[in-house]
Parts: C-alpha cells; sequence; structure tokens
C-alpha cells in the first residue's frame, strides 16, 4: 500500500459535501425522469400534440450532448465550485420556467436551460469528487452518482404519477426546485477548485463535436419516426427517396472524426484541446469507454422496453410502469452503492468480465422467459440479475477513468462520460425501437399471410406496411371497421399477441449478444486492485497480474 492510500485512510473527508453532489445527480436524474410522466399533463394544459411536448425531452438531451465538453472547460478556466454554484442557479431558474410556463415553447426553453445547465453540472461533480474525496471514498463517492440515477429514476415515476394524477404535473418540478435549492446551499461545504485563466476554448472543435452529437442524437432518435433507410411519410424531408435520419449518422461519425483529427492536430501544436485525449491513452481506459456504451445502450434499451410493453401494448399506467421497473432500479440502486466494496479483493478486470457475463445470462434467461405479464417470477430474476451486472458496470468503468487520469483532468473525463451517456442511451432507444418493430413487422406480415383463418380479401384491407406495437383493445377497434368477422378478429389479435411476443425474445437475445461482444474488451479492463493506486491517478505501480500494458501504451 502506498503512502498516499495510508495518507487517504488516515484522513477522512466529511460525506456532508457528499450530501450536495449526490443531490445534484438526482436533480439532473429527476427532472429527465419527470419530463416524460408530465407529457399527458403539458398535452392538456398547453392544447399541443404530444410529439410537440416531448420536444422538451429532446431538447434537454441535445443540450447535454452537444455542450458537455465545452461545459469541462468553462468549468477548468473559471473555476469548478463557482461555475457549480452558478448553474445550480440556472437549473433552479430552468424549473421556474417549468412551473409558470404559459405555453410549451417557454416549456421547451426551461429545459434547453436544464440542459445546458445539466452540461457543466455532469464534468463538474466528477472534478469535484476528485478535488474533495480520494482513495476508497473517492470509488464509493463515483459509485453513489449511478445509484443517484437509478433511486430518482423510479422515484420520478411514482411522485410524478400520484402527483400529475391528483395535483397536476407542474408540482413535480417544485421538487426539482427544492433539490436546486438544497444543493447550492450545500455546494458550501465544498472544497474550492482553483481555475486557470490560461485555458483557451477552443471554438472549432466545440462546433464539429456540437454538432456532430446533435446530428448523431437526432439521427438515431429518428430512426423509426423517419425511416431506417428509405424515408417514411413522417419525413420532414428526404433526399433521393432517402431518409434524413441514416445520412444524419453517417454525418455525425464524419464530424466525430473530423474532431479527433483536430484535437489531436491541436495538441501536437502544444495548444489546448477541447478535451485531453490522453485520458484515452491506454487500452485499458479505450475499453472501459466502450464498457459504458455498451451498458448504457443497454440500460435505455430495456427501460425502452418495460414501458412500450406496460403502457402502450397492455394499456397500463405510468405508475404501472414504475412498478414493474422496481426490480431492475432497486437493484442498480444497491449494487452500483455496494460494488465499491468488491475493489480490495477483485480487480476491475475481473468484475467487468463478470458483470458482463451476468448481464450476458440474465438478457439470454428473459428471452426465453419473458411472457406478457411483467409480474412473472422468472421474469422478475431476470431482471434483477441484468441490474446487479449493470450496477456493478456503471460504477466500475467510471471509476476506471477517474482512477487512471490526475485529477486536473477530472473534467475531460466528466465530459466524456456525459457525452458517451447521452449518446449510448440515445443509440440503445433507437435501436431497440427500430429492432422490435422490424421483428413485428416480419413476424406479423408470415403470421397473417400464413394463417388459413384470415383470408386474403381481409389481409388486403390492413396496412401491413406500417405495422407498429398497439393494445389488443385498439387493434380490435381497428379490425371492426374491416370486413372481419368477430372470430377473424379473435385469431387476428391471437395473432398480434404472439407475434409481440416473439419480437420482444428475439430482442432481448439480440441485446444479450451486443453484451456477450463486450467480455472480451472488458478483459482489456486494469487489473489492479484499489490499493495499488496511489493519489495522482498513476495506476500502473504494483499491477495484481504484472501483465497491464504501460499508460503510454496505445
Amino acid at each position: 500500500m502506498t503512502a498516499s492510500v495510508r495518507d487517504d485512510a488516515a484522513v477522512r473527508a466529511s460525506w456532508i459535501p457528499m450530501i450536495g453532489l449526490f443531490l445534484a445527480q438526482v436533480l439532473m436524474s429527476f427532472n429527465v425522469a419527470a419530463l416524460p410522466v408530465s407529457l399527458g399533463g403539458m398535452v392538456e394544459d398547453f392544447g399541443v400534440a404530444p410529439t410537440v411536448a416531448s420536444t422538451t425531452i429532446v431538447v434537454y438531451g441535445l443540450a447535454v450532448a452537444a455542450l458537455v465538453m465545452v461545459g469541462a472547460k468553462i468549468g477548468q478556466r473559471l473555476g469548478w465550485l463557482r461555475v457549480f454554484r452558478a448553474v445550480i442557479i440556472l437549473f433552479a431558474c430552468s424549473s421556474v420556467l417549468m412551473i409558470v410556463s404559459p405555453s410549451v415553447g417557454w416549456a421547451i426553453a426551461g429545459q434547453a436551460l436544464a440542459g445546458a445547465s445539466a452540461a457543466i453540472i455532469v464534468p463538474a461533480l466528477v472534478a469535484l469528487i476528485a478535488e474533495n474525496y480520494q482513495g476508497e471514498q473517492q470509488a464509493t463517492a463515483i459509485g453513489s452518482l449511478g445509484s443517484a440515477r437509478a433511486i430518482s429514476g423510479f422515484s420520478a415515476f411514482f411522485i410524478g404519477g400520484a402527483l400529475g394524477t391528483l395535483v397536476g404535473w407542474r408540482p413535480v418540478f417544485v421538487i426539482v426546485l427544492v433539490i436546486a435549492a438544497l444543493v447550492f446551499v450545500l455546494s458550501f461545504r465544498l472544497r474550492a477548485v482553483p481555475g486557470d485563466p490560461a485555458i483557451d476554448i477552443d471554438i472549432v472543435a466545440a462546433i464539429l463535436i456540437g454538432a456532430g452529437i446533435v446530428l448523431l442524437t437526432l439521427g438515431f432518435n429518428n430512426l423509426n419516426n423517419w425511416g431506417i433507410f428509405f424515408a417514411d411519410p413522417g419525413a420532414p424531408f428526404d433526399i433521393a427517396g432517402v431518409s434524413p435520419a441514416p445520412l444524419m449518422v453517417v454525418l455525425g461519425v464524419i464530424l466525430g472524426q473530423l474532431f479527433f483529427f483536430w484535437t489531436r492536430r491541436r495538441t501536437a501544436a502544444g495548444k489546448v484541446p477541447l478535451v485531453d485525449l490522453s485520458v484515452l491513452r491506454s487500452p485499458r481506459e479505450r475499453a472501459a469507454v466502450y464498457a459504458m456504451f455498451i451498458i448504457v445502450a443497454m440500460e435505455a434499451a430495456v427501460n425502452f422496453t418495460i414501458p412500450l410493453y406496460t403502457q402502450i401494448v397492455q394499456g397500463r399506467t405510468a405508475f404501472d410502469t414504475a412498478v414493474a421497473m422496481i426490480p431492475f432500479n432497486l437493484t442498480v440502486f444497491v449494487t452500483a452503492t455496494l460494488v465499491v466494496r468488491t475493489y480490495k479483493r477483485f480487480p476491475p478486470r475481473t468484475i467487468g468480465v463478470f458483470s458482463f457475463v451476468l448481464t450476458t445470462a440474465a438478457l439470454v434467461w428473459l428471452g426465453f422467459v419473458v411472457t406478457n405479464n411483467w409480474e412473472t417470477v422468472p421474469t422478475i430474476l431476470g431482471l434483477i440479475v441484468f441490474g446487479i451486472g449493470q450496477g456493478a458496470l456503471v460504477t466500475l468503468v467510471f471509476n476506471v477513468l477517474v482512477t487512471a487520469v490526475p485529477k486536473q483532468l477530472a473534467g475531460d473525463v466528466g465530459s466524456i462520460r456525459g457525452t458517451t451517456q447521452n449518446l449510448a442511451s440515445a443509440v440503445g432507444t433507437a435501436t431497440m425501437g427500430a429492432l422490435l418493430v422490424a421483428l413485428l413487422s416480419f413476424g406479423v406480415v408470415q403470421s397473417i399471410t400464413d394463417h388459413p383463418k384470415l383470408p386474403e380479401e381481409l389481409v388486403s384491407q390492413v396496412d401491413l406496411d406500417n405495422v407498429n406495437f398497439v393494445s389488443n383493445d385498439d387493434l380490435r377497434k381497428a379490425l371492426a371497421e374491416t370486413t372481419a368477422t368477430p372470430a377473424q378478429i379473435d385469431e387476428a389479435v391471437g395473432v398480434n399477441e404472439d407475434t409481440r411476443l416473439q419480437a420482444l425474445k428475439y430482442g432481448f437475445l439480440v441485446l444479450a449478444a451486443i453484451s456477450a461482444t463486450a467480455i472480451v474488451p472488458a478483459g482489456r479492463l486494469p487489473a489492479y486492485r484499489r490499493e495499488n493506486i496511489d493519489g495522482d491517478g498513476d495506476d500502473t505501480a504494483d499491477d495484481a497480474t504484472g501483465d497491464d500494458v504501460p499508460d503510454d501504451d496505445v
């Protein structure tokens, strides 16, 4: 054990400042989780379509993803604590806009302000934790951020659903305002991180990565609405019949590559880059980012799938969805908090590989046992096992990145975390949505076409090019307008039920395959144990197995 770790053990920092940082993560996560619950109320209050009200969600995510790297540099230049307090005030102002908004435009502006504030809060949390906590305390503090996301997610469903039913959607954001006030007060217990006025903000890189992330997010999020390849009628435009969604994805990838090229060129010239790519200098750190992307994308896919089936297919409420999510979210919360206790016994490599094996096995299990009823014991067991793996990974990979670099680069780690998580969430949700719809469309076409009791003249009255997830009641209403007899409607509903379930099973199996692809890269995670890390981010000393590559290996 090094001297710096012994010093950290001897002088333990107070956990009171961490309460403020924990609540800051809750602030962002609760706000995001409250938006879907509030959509119905906003539609009714403002008299707009659901797609217009959902723009609040899109704007928030785009603002965070596009500005998080710039936010990291602003914090490094002006000082993290000063900037942190300022953006907490701005986040509070965004909740005020939500509470008093007379039109949907005000609500959209409120979430744009919240997203811009979160773009600085995300890296600020990492930098402030690195400044105020070291060693085992730092690992615990970082783990609490993952648990904060989980606990605030399903609590927002419960509280938002109850308030929305009894009072209205606006009081939900009163809670956001109160949390922001608490964070601001507790911020005065944090140790200040001095800024560096000499740091320049690379405008060219900011434009490249901002535009690239926006295009990637919009492209992935609209694959279902605009068309995976050929443009659907809902697409805003098309180019030679091709949907703008995949074109945006391609252009976003190109801009991302240009960002990396420009950043390397600027670094070689001795200038300060928008993000220091040295935080990804070795295969271990790159493996951690890849693992983070995969696990967040899978979490987003599961978080998309469960509400899809409970609310759309089963026709149940948001509160019912929160209940269905309890096994998963509660397991993530507990695991993310407790997994740091294993760092002294097992290296990140072992924990990472084991956790991906757990998520893969859980998804395969769900692919075989899931039914149209989420409350069955085998389904709950699968969600719990998946939550254990996910909770362990989301904390582990974040810890690997933070401990691998000096604390002055913690803001860069935070910006990479924010970019990776937001992009992975968009990709996971969109990919799962496109996959399920494609599987459903193929299954419905095959089943109806080959069904002996459904005549060809009835099939011709059904739009098989626009198959989507619908409840049994909605399907019966649609078929009632055709020439179908009651017996034929029952047969069609049965086909729909079977095909939906088959699409869900195949979707889980595809996710399991994606999870399995991360097992081998997880073997590139570091093999050191917590006590082998010194206080300034050097993780090469005293490797637990002696087979780690040097930090400068690329």
